[in-house]
């Protein structure tokens, strides 16, 4: 199975059950209260925001919230018949791999090129890329996309740290109770390694969902040769219930690396 076949295959099983499964991932405090400001304080301009990965529209609802229009993409047939039947005609939707993300017009009389003020790939979107060179893939069609006047791309990336804690080799996650089982299937990896994982259970065919870790340096000289510059490398965690972001990354206590990118050059 390639690479973007995994990552389709595995969504397009999981959608029917994806919101349920994670229910208690709250995009309202996690995009709306603590990524969006941590945005803002590096000049994001509202207006336009494209959803590379977009799932079922998990993000959308904080972003609409806040006056912004949104279009979504995903590889995934799938997740995108659920957010459509969430959003109906408030959001456009397109079936695009992140891999050859092409030029997107927002809307009807918008250009076409460097329209979005704010790009966002949320939820290990970069993890389920996998082969060396997909990342400067993602990143040109990103670049292509993303405003000269002040636009922001964000996304996050799951840590050594994760991949060792929900990877790992007979890891439960702790979702039987719930009806599904997330089976770690990975020795401990070194960075830069390919992770596996085997979700089965309630209203989802058995599938495996296969990731890879990129260090910050693979991503920050991805980022470099489309022509972006990273703003910000933040660690983020969860205690207690909330989101806790701190100002430099520490790959075994944080579980995702959260970065902030613009166009080379930026001044905002």
């Amino acid at each position: 199975m390639t690479a973007p076949e995994s990552a389709r295959d595995a969504y397009d099983r999981y959608a029917a059950v994806y919101d349920e499964c994670n229910a208690q991932n709250d995009y309202e405090m996690w995009l709306g209260e603590v990524l969006l400001p941590v945005l803002e304080e590096h000049g994001l301009q509202k207006g336009w925001a494209l959803d590379v990965g977009c799932g079922t529209g998990r993000a959308f609802d904080p972003l609409l919230a806040r006056g912004w229009e949104v279009v979504g993409c995903d590889v995934s047939s799938g997740m995108l018949a659920e957010a459509a039947r969430k959003f109906g005609s408030r959001i456009r939707l397109l079936h695009v791999d992140a891999r050859s993300l092409p030029p997107i017009s927002p809307a009807a009389g918008v250009p076409d090129t460097e329209a979005f003020h704010l790009i966002l790939l949320l939820n290990d979107v970069v993890n389920y890329v996998l082969e060396d060179g997909d990342l400067e893939k993602v990143f040109a069609g990103v670049r292509s996309n993303l405003s000269r006047d002040g636009g922001l791309v964000a996304f996050d990336a799951n840590t050594l740290g994760l991949f060792r804690d929900h990877f790992a080799l007979d890891d439960e996650e702790g979702m039987g109770d719930r009806g599904w089982d997330w089976q770690g299937l990975s020795a401990p990896g070194t960075p830069g390694s390919v992770f596996e994982a085997r979700l089965s259970g309630r209203g989802v065919e058995t599938h495996i969902h296969r990731q890879r870790h990129w260090t910050s340096e693979q991503v920050t000289e991805a980022l470099a040769a489309c022509g972006l510059e990273r703003l910000a490398l933040l660690g983020q965690r969860e205690e207690g219930g909330r989101v806790l972001l701190s100002e430099s990354l520490d790959e075994e206590r944080d579980e995702k690396a959260i970065y902030v990118a613009a166009h080379a050059g930026h001044s905002g």
